[in-house]
């Protein structure tokens, strides 16, 4: 008989609850939890054993399900009702997730490990990230799976001001700032943040708020994991220390050689030579050469890492502060509305600018998103040639849309709104060359490429990530990382933002976290180096140009009375249609009454606009009208305006001379210029036929 443990603490005023023993009693744990209305499920598995003996990582696996059911929805699709692929958002979260618990499996755990988030009921008010963090933190902490956990996870908002403890959605959307950190219980272990140019002062005390709320849920934790926490397993950590020793000899008179050589792919050439040399010693046992390779990169890391602490020196001879030489370009290639091209070394990215009209926005089907669109996206390609390599190509994993998703939310903040510029927006950054930080290199190619499109952004931004070597008693703070101090490092520490203040962060650690004076001179250090980097891009453009590329759609936007709207559409659409058919213009029409208009050519513009007007203007008395012929009586012809309404031409108005019989001047769909002569008491219209062509 399995025992069911209720749980809960308040948290930032709403009550967070947990329940376990009831649900999947085949998990390893399984922990439901309830934040406001808010619910969900987390499981945990573990392997006893690794998969293959030369494996030399943590297969850890993070998926977080949203299920449209939690939302009480139906996907939107016309087609498709099961949920599919994972979207962006849910993407975004698991990665959220993985992030800060990956670092705190103990070192040389190589067994697979599988966490599962089922998003059970969403309150449409309080984020599912927060119980979905605090349920796989306690899941581990009470399974038997070694994990150094528990971490807890705390949002911040800037609303009016203060500083607010995991706000409301409906909160958020009036806040200068989306913060979350997680922490341990001495320090922070991941960020993310969008802002909207928040200065860093701000940001920093932000961290401290969070890190300080964090450590009631992780002690709430501590008391549940003491009573009912697994006995962790015992592990074998096939470290071969003999072969180990045996590779760093060998090694190290090759690290002492190459200290000289600063070129990136010199080095390259050279450690590939020696790595080949350095297997072929074991080539009659495969497992062995393959444990050597790896040998060679804790070697490898030992060395460089060394190097900082002891000396300050980095791989590349460049000083601790120091950023890559830095050039830029616009307008790359023709046709497209915008593009640029940014080095920092030898990360370079290639990024191209798309203006559209309005309805392109892409529409949101997700279970948090209630028909909504997105009029900005950004989208980040890696092909494997940018790293010197050959791979199958695949569809976008979940690191792209992870970059992508960073790239767009530190520019974000700086967009013109839809009213001031009425286009969807979609960037595209192509890593032409990776070594550190592409990322950033997307920020500072997006804000280039955006300037070459004339989209009139707020301010530029620019990014930087920095990196950390903490060696216990001693720590250094690095400025704009390269791959292997990245690769050996640890911590990833992306800042973007303009002179004003920070647009996004996302921090990543591989180590047990940051203190606060750590996270402190991270961001000093790391505004110098951004400030630098924006210096140097404003060189090439400093300002959005004045004018859009010949080739992009232009856009104007008229205001009806949105009870004209349905006059415009037409049963079935047949109005709008017909505007489109007749003018090759994009018409978009929003609920308060603008109706967009788009197009490469002006002159298809203003035919629209004026067939519009026609359909929504108030008759006037006096204006002349085109007009068709609807219907012939004997006292005159009905006719009608493009408005559709329709009006009396009486039979002494058709000519200046008698007319007998109507039929011997008008017949039905003729088009004819009429003048409206009056409105009488009833609405009805009266028009002249005779009086326009006298007026002409």
């Amino acid at each position: 008989m399995r025992t069911i443990q209720n749980f809960s603490h308040d948290f930032g005023g709403k009550k967070l609850s947990v329940e376990f023993g009831k649900l999947a009693p085949q998990a390893d744990a399984a922990v439901r939890v309830q934040y406001g209305e808010t619910t969900i499920l987390a499981t945990v598995m573990g392997a006893k054993d690794k998969r293959d003996e030369t494996i030399d990582f943590l297969p850890l696996t993070v998926d977080y399900e949203e299920r449209f059911y939690a939302a009480g929805k139906i996907s939107g699709s016309r087609f498709i009702k099961r949920e599919g692929r994972p979207s962006e958002e849910a993407t975004l979260t698991s990665r959220l997730i993985d992030r800060p618990i990956r670092p705190l499996f103990p070192e040389g755990y190589f067994c697979d490990v599988q966490v599962m988030i089922t998003v059970l009921s969403y309150d449409h008010e309080n984020s599912p990230r927060i119980p979905a963090l605090f349920g796989t933190s306690l899941a581990l902490s009470l399974s038997s799976i070694p994990w150094n956990g528990p971490v807890s996870i705390a949002e911040v908002g800037l609303i009016d001001g203060s500083l607010v403890l995991n706000p409301t959605e409906e909160q958020m959307k009036k806040s200068e700032m989306d913060l979350t950190v997680v922490s341990t219980s001495e320090r922070v272990i991941m960020i993310e943040a969008g802002a909207k140019q928040v200065p860093q002062e701000k940001v920093l005390e932000a961290i401290t708020f969070a890190h300080s709320a964090n450590q009631e849920i992780i002690a709430f934790q501590q008391k549940i994991i003491t009573a009912h926490g697994a006995l962790k397993r015992t592990f074998t950590n096939s470290f071969d220390e003999a072969l180990y020793n045996e590779v760093a000899e060998k090694s190290n008179a090759f690290f002492a050689s190459l200290s000289s050589i600063t070129e990136k792919l010199e080095r390259r050439a050279k450690t590939d030579e020696f790595i080949a040399e350095l297997t072929a010693h074991y080539k009659e046992d495969a497992v062995k050469a393959k444990r050597a390779h790896q040998y060679f990169d804790l070697v490898e890391k030992k060395y460089v890492r060394s190097q900082i602490i002891q000396n300050s020196k980095r791989v590349d001879g460049r000083g601790i502060n120091d950023v890559r030489p830095i050039s830029s370009e616009v307008t790359i290639v023709p046709r497209v509305h915008g593009s640029a091209l940014f080095n920092r070394g030898y990360t370079q990215i290639f990024n191209v600018t798309t203006l559209g009209a309005p309805g392109l926005k892409q529409m949101l089907d997700t279970m948090m998103e209630n028909d909504s669109t997105k009029r900005y996206m950004h989208h980040y390609n890696f092909p494997p040639y940018s790293t010197g390599e050959t791979k199958g190509l695949r569809s976008p994993g979940r690191r792209e849309i992870g970059h992508g998703a960073l790239a767009e939310k530190a520019l974000v903040p700086v967009l013109p709104s839809e009213e001031e510029f009425p286009y969807a927006i979609r960037l595209v950054s192509e890593a032409m060359s990776s070594d550190g930080s592409t990322s950033m290199g997307s920020t500072c190619a997006s804000t280039l490429s955006l300037m070459d499109a004339g989209v009139p952004l707020k301010a530029p931004v620019s990014g930087i990530a920095m990196g950390l070597i903490d060696e216990g008693d001693k720590y250094v703070v690095l400025t704009d990382i390269a791959g292997h101090e990245d690769h050996h490092g640890d911590m990833d520490f992306k800042i973007t933002g303009t002179t004003n203040g920070i647009t996004a962060i996302q921090l990543d650690v591989k180590n047990t976290g940051l203190t606060m004076p750590m996270i402190k001179e991270t961001f000093e250090k790391g505004l110098t180096g951004r400030l630098h980097i924006l210096q140097e891009m404003l060189k090439t453009i400093a300002t959005p140009r004045a004018e859009l590329s010949p080739y992009a759609p232009r856009v104007e936007v008229v205001m009806i009375n949105p009870e004209k709207i349905r006059d415009v559409i037409g049963p079935g659409g047949k109005m709008i249609n017909k505007i489109i058919a007749e003018t090759g213009a994009q018409i978009d029409i929003e609920q308060d009454g603008r109706v967009i208009i788009s197009s490469p050519d002006k002159t298809s513009i203003e035919k629209a606009k004026e067939m519009i007007a026609g359909l929504t203007e108030e008759p006037e008395v006096g204006r002349i009208y085109p007009a068709t012929v609807v219907k012939i009586m004997d006292f005159g012809a009905f006719v009608a305006i493009p408005s559709g309404q329709e009006g009396l031409v009486h039979v002494s108005e058709i000519d200046s001379k008698r007319v007998e019989k109507v039929s011997d001047y008008l017949q039905e769909g003729q088009a004819v210029r009429v003048k409206l002569m009056a409105i009488d008491d009833l609405g009805r219209l009266n028009f002249s036929i005779k009086q326009a062509a006298e007026n002409n």
